[in-house]
């Protein structure tokens, strides 16, 4: 059996143990700007309509009364390992999947915690002992329909998909719950008269997979009961990235490249934390349009060092047309390699001298900002005007 651990609301929950006065009322995570994006909304904010990725302007109508906290990411992060510190302790087979979700396999498990159900009981309650949130957990002999059972019964809810219920729990499934079917998928799935995964049973398979491709084939697998898709602990990084919403639309350079040299500070500082170096840094630009574009460049040498990720992210900009006023701009660095003993430096002058320079401040505003707070020290330039 494999258990599907939600936590429930994540960082409004954690808003609302940290502040008592917060208890009850609507609230929602993200920025206070018009412009900003509901990260998380408490249960009270949902029954009002609000949902996370709504923009904020809408969610302060759909409620007047609306509590807006600012996201307090690490401080997020920090209550996220500890949850995972007591996942750990139950399976050593635990795949964490977001910041707030993760599954766990519990083959082997049994003799010491019991059945899957009494399993995910105690952990529950280990969780709310030790954080003082709660979690929803759904337990099922496939992957994906634990995923699904762990949203039958939020907050707070548990739901197990025993092996003999697995049949008659596909044939009735609608579609939009199965795990990847988006918007797309699920008009193409509904134009072709399907409604539930057990539609999927009598339909001809090829037919799907000319339709949706290898989505497709997945498709029917899951609609006879085949996933055999893991839990696989310790799912290596892919990607860091950074992004924001500007405070307003612009096509001012000298803007973006200020919020360009803050990204670039905060995805070189988690490379550096998680022991990566990176080979492609890609610029993401959202127009005011909402037309999204990225830029993209892989380096002759990989890179940690946040003046190197910024110098080429301005590079990208600079090479981009500025036709519409920018929205929303963003630095990632992929294609990721573990950090290796210092490499052979260039014998002849490269663009990347300078910023090599930059690696022994990089490390040093790292600690101070370990002891001190990620505030304590930043480049001059990133200083505000008022």
């Amino acid at each position: 059996m494999i258990l599907h651990i939600d936590m429930d609301a994540f960082f409004a929950s954690v808003e609302q143990r940290d502040n008592p006065d917060l208890k009850g009322n609507p609230l929602v995570v993200g920025g206070a700007s018009g412009r900003g994006v509901v990260a998380a909304a408490s249960y009270e904010a949902r029954r009002y309509g609000i949902h996370s990725a709504m923009p904020m302007f809408m969610a302060k109508q759909r409620c007047s009364h609306l509590t807006i906290v600012p996201p307090r990411k690490d401080h997020y992060a920090a209550v996220s390992r500890s949850i995972m510190a007591i996942l750990s302790n139950y399976s050593p087979v635990v795949e964490q999947v977001s910041i707030d979700e993760a599954y766990l396999d519990a083959a082997g498990c049994e003799r010491l915690f019991g059945p899957a159900r009494t399993m995910a009981s105690t952990i529950k309650s280990e969780i709310t002992r030790q954080t003082r949130l709660t979690c929803s957990i759904g337990v099922a002999p496939l992957k994906f329909l634990a995923k699904i059972a762990s949203d039958m019964q939020k907050p707070d809810g548990l739901t197990v998909i025993h092996p003999a219920e697995v049949a008659d729990t596909i044939k009735t499934l609608p579609l939009e719950k199965v795990p990847g079917v988006g918007k797309t998928a699920y008009g193409q799935l509904k134009a072709m008269g399907l409604r539930s995964l057990g539609d999927i049973q009598v339909i001809n398979p090829e037919l799907l997979k000319a339709r949706l491709g290898k989505f497709g084939g997945r498709l029917v697998d899951l609609a006879h009961g085949k996933d055999d898709t893991r839990v696989t602990p310790h799912t290596p990084t892919k990607s860091i990235s950074t992004e924001r919403t500007l405070p307003a639309d612009t096509l001012n350079r000298e803007d973006l490249q200020k919020h360009l040299l803050a990204q670039s500070q905060e995805v070189g500082r988690q490379l550096r934390r998680d022991g990566f170096l990176a080979r492609t840094i890609t610029l993401k630009m959202k127009d005011h349009d909402f037309k999204l574009m990225t830029r993209s460049i892989t380096l002759a040498r990989p890179t940690q060092s946040s003046e190197m990720i910024y110098q080429t992210a301005t590079a990208l900009l600079g090479h981009h047309r500025l036709d519409k006023a920018l929205r929303l701009i963003g630095v990632g660095a992929s294609s990721l390699i573990a950090d290796t003993p210092p490499q052979q430096g260039c014998l002849f002058t490269s663009p990347d001298r300078k910023a090599d320079g930059w690696e022994k401040v990089d490390h040093a505003i790292d600690r101070i900002a370990e002891r001190f707070g990620r505030t304590a020290v930043h480049r001059g330039s990133l200083t505000p005007t008022d």
